[in-house]
């Protein structure tokens, strides 16, 4: 099997025998930036699910990504997510402009050399692609469709690629605004928290123009390390809520074992190392378990965004009339850990919420 390898930013092939992962877990332990594993370009002939999407990854070529970057980058949004990504733009030379409504969260990029405009319109204007991380739907439409939003900075030749989470019929409003200026729309929310967004290891989840993600993708790979094609506005969106509604499912299911585990007298510690190595082993309970243990709530993904999300999963189920019973009662512990006030801590202090039922 040909595995398509990054080193810095150049790419080389290396063979090996072993199965590769085209998905996993935002937890995945860290490779070195030196050597992130690309997902292979091959699918079933077969395909599992009616939805059908394409896996991409850049080509082995003699030019560098750099030579292939659009000229002038413009990034909206400097939260827990959008710096980090940013970040790595301009550590690989990338011309990169920035907004964020309080701008001093803007400061740390500007040393870094990044531009600074003062609203979205001024951004998008002044840039050839456009990148915006917000935090949910209601800020997503803002920045892209409101006053002062990118949409009017738009036009021929431009592009505008949103990589928050959100809906898929807000995904296709702001794509139907950013369309009527003459630019492309592209929707990459990302699988992904704070650690993988500083180590350049993020999970594209695109849909919308093809162009614009084959313009895009060297970004992407930076920003990165794997990418996904999925079609048509709303696939993106629809592929990431499932993701984060089967991680919070995991993650509050977790809660209960740890906690049963010590009601009955088990080290939780050991718990923990035990479904490490077998069949349920996830990356997510070694990351966060011991934290968990000693009631330390780091975070990496704020729990209001998962409670957002699931939200947002349980809508999506809805309009396609399909069961989520598991979800939606996960859904209903996260809502119990924001009204205790832990709507800023990681996703993991959801355990709280079980405690608090003693």
């Amino acid at each position: 099997m040909t595995l398509l390898v990054k080193s810095s930013y150049s790419h080389r092939f290396l063979s090996s025998s072993t199965p590769a992962m085209s998905v996993c877990s935002s937890f995945c332990p860290q490779l070195p930036s030196y050597f992130r594993q690309k997902p292979i370009n091959s699918l079933p002939t077969k395909p599992l699910f009616p939805l059908s999407f394409k896996v991409f990854s850049s080509q082995a070529t003699g030019v560098s990504a750099k030579d292939e970057l659009p000229g002038r980058i413009g990034f909206l949004g400097m939260g827990i997510m959008g710096t980090p990504m940013a970040q790595n733009l301009l550590k690989a030379g990338c011309d990169v402009t920035v907004w964020n409504r309080t701008k001093s969260k803007c400061d740390p990029l500007i040393s870094l050399g990044a531009k600074y405009q003062p609203s979205p319109d001024e951004v998008a204007a002044s840039c050839d692609v456009t990148f915006a991380m917000l935090a949910d739907p209601e800020s997503a439409m803002d920045v892209a469709c409101g006053k002062h939003g990118a949409a009017s900075g738009m036009g021929p030749g431009k592009g505008y690629v949103d990589v928050s989470t959100v809906d898929g019929d807000t995904s296709k409003l702001i794509n139907g605004h950013i369309k009527a200026t003459g630019a492309s729309f592209l929707e990459a929310p990302v699988s992904g928290s704070k650690k993988p967004a500083e180590d350049g290891q993020l999970i594209f989840l695109a849909a919308g123009d093809k162009s614009l993600y084959n313009t895009v993708a060297p970004l992407l790979d930076i920003m990165g390390k794997s990418r996904f094609y999925l079609g048509d506005v709303g696939n993106g969106a629809a592929m990431k809520l499932v993701v984060n509604m089967i991680m919070g499912s995991m993650m509050a299911t977790f809660s209960e074992g740890l906690l049963l585990s010590e009601k009955v007298g088990l080290d939780p510690n050991v718990l923990v190392e035990v479904v490490s190595q077998g069949a349920i082993s996830a990356p997510m309970y070694s990351l966060k378990g011991p934290s968990m243990i000693e009631s330390l709530y780091p975070t990496a993904f704020p729990l209001k965004h998962q409670q957002k999300d699931l939200r947002l999963a349980l809508g999506l189920a809805e309009s396609v009339s399909q069961s989520t019973p598991i979800a939606a009662a996960a859904n209903e512990l996260y809502k119990v850990a924001k009204s205790h006030g832990l709507s800023d801590e990681d996703f993991s202090a959801v355990i709280e919420a079980l405690k608090a039922k003693k």
